[in-house]
């Protein structure tokens, strides 16, 4: 505690003395800049002629602020403009920075069965399941009785039944 009080006390010292050489330098350059102006003994139309001087230096001062503000605007926006194509070639999100994980296979394989499949390791039930009824059904309406047709395609019945008696040709 008594460390931090002396450093808050030398460094509030150096902030009034860095603050009063900058009163002290902005007060030389206003006098080198700043004529001193003995008004007294002028006449009324030498004050006018001082008056529009004095109007000239500050619209000229004005142009030149003027013309700064734009250009700093104008590089604002191009910063900005170029900014932005920057994030839209990274992509939107920032990466997060990874750190690395020292952890050994057996580790590795504890937490992943932690954390996923606690159930048996069958492929099959992963598999869809068909029901047998409905593959029944189908075949059976696929199914015909070959000798039915046999009848419809022969057109000759009396050979057939003969071959169906098995009586001997004449």
């Amino acid at each position: 505690m008594h460390l931090k009080s002396l450093m808050l006390a030398h460094a509030s010292k150096k902030l009034e003395k860095e603050k009063s050489e900058r009163d002290t330098e902005r007060s030389r350059v206003l006098k080198e800049i700043v004529l001193q102006l003995n008004t007294s003994s002028l006449s009324v139309q030498e004050l006018q002629n001082m008056c529009k001087k004095f109007h000239q230096m500050i619209d000229g001062v004005d142009a030149e602020r003027y013309d700064i503000e734009v250009k700093v605007s104008k590089n604002a926006r191009e910063i900005q403009g170029l900014t932005q194509k920057v994030l839209d070639l990274k992509g939107k999100f920032k990466r997060p920075t990874l750190r690395r994980v020292r952890v050994s296979a057996d580790e590795m394989l504890d937490a992943l069965a932690e954390t996923s499949y606690k159930t048996s390791m069958d492929l099959r039930s992963n598999l869809k399941s068909v029901k047998k009824e409905d593959e029944k059904e189908h075949k059976q309406v696929g199914v015909h009785d070959w000798r039915k047709n046999v009848e419809a395609m022969s057109g000759m019945e009396g050979r057939k039944k003969k071959f169906d008696t098995g009586a001997p040709s004449q």
